[in-house]
This record gives structure tokens, C-alpha cells and sequence, in this order.
């Protein structure tokens, strides 16, 4: 079984969305099956094998989510964050004035869903391996 303390030791390693693949290996070899993060306060989901459920403190500030979506400026975020141009912060904050409410990590099918406040898949793309 993983702990919340183990999930925030293998999250001090992340400095940009570059760092992410190597986050998801580290902590699928702890156990988590896959997570959902809340855009809102940063406070995350993790679920493991069965259904062993631990859930991360709120990171920041509540924020505001947009009700309305603009997906063609959150994927330019997207691809910037990805590329090690902004820090976590940064990409929650852009997030939520994108209308992004959550997003969903798979960690066994290596894929993150990005879904708006009515529970619209926005954007799903595959995780790289490491």
C-alpha cells in the first residue's frame, strides 16, 4: 500500500511537466492505479489496488474554473507546461481560465483526461514512457 507521503516525495522531483512521465513510472511502482486532480485547490485522488483511496490536502488557494472552455488556449498551455515553460502553479492557474475543472491520470494505460465542469473529456492524450 502507498502513502501520501511517498506520492509527495516522488512530486518534489517535479519541477515542470517535463519531469511528469518519470513521476507517473515512480509512483505506479508504488501502487497507484490511477488519480484524478481538482483544479480548484490542487487536492488530488489517488487510488491503488483494492480501492485503497488517499487523498492529498488542498496545494493552493481555491481558484476560480471558468464555465465556459476554450480548449485551443489550454492545449497551448498544455504543450508549453509539457515543454518545462511553467511550473506547477502556473498550469493550474492557466487550467482553471481555460475552464479545465479536473484532470484524470491512468497510470496503467498511460493516459490523462482533461474534463470541463459538466464532465466533458476535453482532452485525452497518452502519457510518454520512460
Amino acid at each position: 500500500m502507498f502513502t501520501l507521503g511517498q506520492i509527495k516525495e516522488a512530486h518534489t522531483k517535479v519541477k515542470s511537466g517535463a519531469d511528469f512521465p518519470k513521476y507517473i513510472k515512480e509512483i505506479a511502482g508504488l501502487g497507484v492505479l490511477y488519480y484524478t486532480v481538482y483544479v480548484i485547490d490542487g487536492h488530488t485522488f489517488f487510488v491503488g489496488a483494492d480501492a485503497i483511496t488517499v487523498i492529498s490536502e488542498p496545494k493552493y488557494e481555491a481558484l476560480t474554473i471558468a464555465d465556459e472552455s476554450n480548449v485551443e488556449l489550454f492545449n497551448a498551455y498544455l504543450k508549453a507546461h509539457q515543454k518545462g515553460e511553467s511550473d506547477y502553479f502556473t498550469f493550474c492557474r492557466h487550467a482553471a481560465e481555460t475552464g479545465i475543472e479536473k484532470w484524470a491520470v491512468d497510470v496503467i494505460n498511460l493516459t490523462c483526461t482533461y474534463s470541463d465542469k459538466m464532465g466533458n473529456e476535453l482532452i485525452i492524450e497518452a502519457i510518454p514512457e520512460v
